[in-house]
């Protein structure tokens, strides 16, 4: 009879187990000590919203538990105020099953309160991880739900490139004299084909495990802080991937914005200050999608909003990354963005955000950064970027500077708009990125161009952002396609013919390259004059434009020659920059420079004199 009993409750057990329900919590696990006082969590499961939640902690309580159109999401919200470092259970009770999930706060690690932020000191570097180096061949092909492909020698395909690629090259980046380094978004991109370029999310609390696991993406982070450098993380919040989960099990009808029928974005930002701007032409810019595999985020939706504003957080507190680059800025919702800013804030006090806010005027740009003149509605943006700069340095460093236009000439006219912006040194500054031509369209013949460009750059009042593969000439055109301006460098991957991240691997024209832009990048290291320092310009003479950089009693001068001819310049002008010294160094020649009454110049030559 014993035996029959106990046979009988094997069965019962088994059967309990098989049916047993299994529950999904994002996010995974937080943080005791938080500013915050309030968790979300979303619980995805079958028929979870069916079921009443119930906690174990005594320090945590349940404020709130949503239930969504879809069944399958419950989210709750914890009050964690009174919580300290513990796990405890959540429980799931329909009445006949109960299903249990262990839940740990985590005790919070004091320095990240005080994260220092990237700023004007610093030069970042961006990466495309697809395209920098593969570290790790063995997760170059594996399964995901949607299928992909590994080729290099197609464009829109991934090629392998990963963290440890990365991590493996941080010395490179160190000799370089790059400070912190800024990767193209690391989240699962589970998308068919494999949007090698990360900004289709489809799991924001994983790494893309092509790419690495998230503790491989924390500990590239310490590694690059062992190093002096730090880490900017990108990340997305207008819009997520196609294949989401969201988007196969919708949660609720205002989720997204436009589910029911495709509607494209205007990409028009200029309607946010456009005096003569239509309600619909508002909607359509906010609301629209980006591009039909990105469906559009509603943050106007609580429960989004508190989602996506939570997993910023995580992130920084998880693994220590030093700055948000957030993408298509102006897309998402202006006042969720607002209190998104301000809830980071809030649990670190020095942190640094750059919007993409992708406009022609700079007018316009510094209408999105934090206390600007011309906007009432304060975005709290610390950092914008400036496309302008960028689009104008493809042509001004490369053409002739004639006598009134042309060349230097639309440098020293973009220069007076600085005026604009409540606080320049925190705009990014860059000659291109991931969505631009490249600087250089094609290889160079010479270097004359290329060396103004990149002197400039990371002398000017701002934030300076280099795009991987400048400093190897890496050259490339969008109108041929992405993948163009995305190119592999070349070393990166075993079997490669040629190593560019070594001087034996490069040309001649490379290493000079290379050399003179580590040159500027370590001098520049420190140099508070050029991180913090006043500027004064002059009107160009001859072709000519000058430019100082002041702090206090030092003081850079630079002389820049947009022609292709020697020229011979009156120095007078300049008097209240060059005071009463005549004797000035080259910085990137090393010899004596006297300032005097003139100065002779060659074709397209570079002073930059101490």
């Amino acid at each position: 009879m014993k035996k029959i009993i106990l046979l009988f409750s094997l069965i019962v057990i088994a059967i309990s187990t098989a049916h047993a329900r299994e529950v999904h919590v994002e996010p995974s696990f937080w943080w005791s000590g938080m500013e915050e006082p309030e968790l979300q969590l979303m619980v995805y499961g079958e028929n979870i919203a069916g079921y009443i939640p119930e906690v174990t902690s005594k320090n945590v309580r349940i404020k709130e538990s949503v239930r969504l159109e879809s069944p399958n999401y419950l989210i709750l919200y914890l009050d964690i105020s009174e919580s300290s470092p513990e796990t405890f259970d959540i429980l799931f009770t329909d009445g006949k099953e109960k299903i249990t999930y262990s839940y740990e706060l985590k005790e919070r690690n004091p320095d990240r309160y005080n994260i220092k932020s990237f700023d004007a000191s610093d030069v970042l570097y961006l990466i495309m991880p697809d395209r920098f180096a593969n570290g790790d061949a063995s997760n170059d092909q594996i399964p995901m739900r949607m299928p992909y492909k590994v080729d290099r020698n197609h464009h829109s395909a991934r090629h392998g490139g990963d963290l440890k690629g990365i991590s493996d090259r941080l010395d490179y980046l160190s000799d370089l004299g790059v400070t912190a380094i800024w990767l193209n978004p690391v989240l699962e991109n589970d998308m068919e084909g494999g949007s090698y370029h990360g900004y289709a999310t489809t799991d924001y609390y994983r790494v893309d495990p092509r790419f690495g696991t998230n503790e491989e993406y924390a500990n590239l982070i310490a590694d690059a802080h062992s190093r002096g450098m730090k880490v900017v993380m990108d990340m997305i919040f207008n819009h997520c991937g196609s294949d989401h989960p969201w988007v196969k099990d919708v949660p609720s009808t205002d989720w997204f914005n436009n589910m029911g029928e495709y509607v494209q974005t205007s990409h028009m930002k200029e309607m946010y200050f456009d005096p003569y701007a239509s309600e619909y032409d508002k909607s359509k810019m906010v609301d629209g999608w980006f591009v039909p595999t990105m469906p559009d985020l509603n943050q106007r939706n609580r429960h989004v909003a508190k989602y996506l504003i939570q997993n910023s957080i995580w992130w920084i507190e998880y693994s220590g990354v030093d700055g948000i680059r957030q993408d298509t800025y102006p897309y998402a919702d202006y006042d969720m963005m607002v209190d998104w800013i301000e809830a980071v804030e809030k649990e670190y006090p020095q942190y640094n955000i750059v919007g993409e806010a992708w406009l022609n005027n700079p007018i316009g740009t510094s209408f999105w950064q934090r206390n600007s003149p011309i906007n009432t509605n304060n975005t709290k943006l610390r950092s914008v970027m400036d496309f302008r700069f960028m689009g104008l340095s493809h042509s001004a460093f490369f053409e002739e500077t004639g006598e009134w236009n042309g060349g230097l000439h639309g440098i020293y006219d973009h220069m007076t708009y600085d005026f604009i912006y409540p606080d320049i040194y925190n705009v990014l500054r860059f000659l291109d990125n991931h969505d631009t031509d490249r600087f250089l369209k094609e290889y160079p013949s010479d270097l004359a161009g290329w060396k103004q460009g990149i002197t400039f750059l990371l002398t000017m009042p701002g934030t300076p952002q280099i795009y991987y593969g400048t400093e190897l000439l890496m050259n490339g055109n969008k109108s041929r396609s992405d993948g163009d301006i995305r190119l592999d460098v070349p070393g990166g991957w075993p079997g490669d013919k040629t190593d560019h991240f070594t001087a034996e691997g490069r040309d001649r024209l490379q290493n000079e390259a290379f050399n003179f832009m580590k040159k500027l990048l370590h001098w520049r290291q420190g140099n508070d004059v050029i991180a913090y320092g006043d500027m004064k310009h002059y009107v160009l003479q001859k072709g000519v434009y000058v430019y100082e950089r002041y702090l206090g009693d030092e003081s850079v001068l630079i002389f820049m020659n947009g022609t292709s001819k020697q020229v011979e310049i009156n120095l007078d002008r300049y008097a209240e920059s060059i005071g009463n010294s005549t004797g000035w160094t080259d910085l990137l020649s090393g010899r004596n420079v006297s300032l005097e009454k003139t100065l002779t110049l060659a074709p397209k030559e570079v002073l930059v004199l101490e």
